[in-house]
């Protein structure tokens, strides 16, 4: 069926804004607004400009992070995942910056960095980086060694194993990493406005959240959450031009 991944996601949208509505009309917690509500403080937001003024602070960090994470991400995976000696060197580090607590390393961040552009695009990376650089080596890793081996046999040199075999082959799981990479930048963009300077969609949630206007708060977090969704949906019509042999449809199909 052409179009069921947009139906699936249509339908699964408008059960969890139909549940949201009725949390917020039972209600569930006085600070709870109903969907509707948001909507309409979201437009209002919209109207006035406030939302575009926001993001064109929260975008900075965000883009830069996000850049830097996948450019060096994916480049670092791939010679990781083809290096055993760069894997056992560098592959512990991602691994302790996954785990690491980000909330107590902002502090140290802003100790050395101060409190601008820099502080929360080093956020942004710490949050992105490491699930990209893992996903790739991994998936380079696991690359099938019977499609390296054909092509050696053909005489085909290292960057046409590479280009033609490894990475094609790696591709669903580093685009998978790549979007998991992208939601987790998103999530230390804003973590970043709450935590060392309040501006952009930060400054709108904690502002709100002062004064109780719930609406507000909730308007800039499901904003936050569609433009994420939106970026991560472009990412796979972006993977689908690049490798049209990864789109393989659902199971019941």
């Amino acid at each position: 069926m052409k179009y069921r991944s947009l139906y699936i996601k249509v339908i699964s949208a408008l059960l969890v804004f139909g549940a949201w509505e009725i949390a917020g009309r039972i209600p569930i917690s006085y600070a709870f607004p109903t969907f509707f509500e948001s909507m309409s403080a979201l437009a209002r937001m919209t109207f006035d400009g406030s939302i575009f003024v926001a993001y064109s602070e929260t975008l900075k960090p965000l883009v830069i992070g996000v850049a830097i994470s996948t450019v060096l991400g994916i480049g670092l995976g791939l010679w990781i995942g083809l290096s055993e000696r760069f894997e056992w060197l560098f592959s512990p580090i991602f691994i302790v910056m996954q785990a690491a607590p980000l909330a107590a390393l902002i502090p140290l961040l802003v100790m050395a960095y101060g409190i601008g552009l820099t502080s929360k695009v080093f956020v942004v990376c710490i949050m992105a980086m490491p699930v990209i650089v893992l996903s790739t080596s991994s998936a380079v890793r696991n690359t099938p060694s019977s499609m390296q081996q054909m092509a050696t046999s053909f005489l085909a040199k290292d960057h046409h194993i590479l280009l033609k075999i490894i990475i094609p082959a790696a591709s669903p799981v580093i685009f998978s990493g790549l979007r998991l990479g992208v939601s987790a930048g998103f999530i230390g963009a804003i973590l970043s406005e709450l935590k060392i300077t309040p501006t952009g969609v930060g400054d709108i949630i904690s502002y709100s959240r002062s004064i109780a206007d719930y609406p507000s708060m909730y308007a800039a977090i499901f904003s936050i959450i569609l433009l994420a969704v939106l970026f991560l949906n472009l990412l796979e019509k972006i993977e689908n031009l690049l490798f049209k042999g990864n789109d393989r449809g659902y199971v019941t199909d």
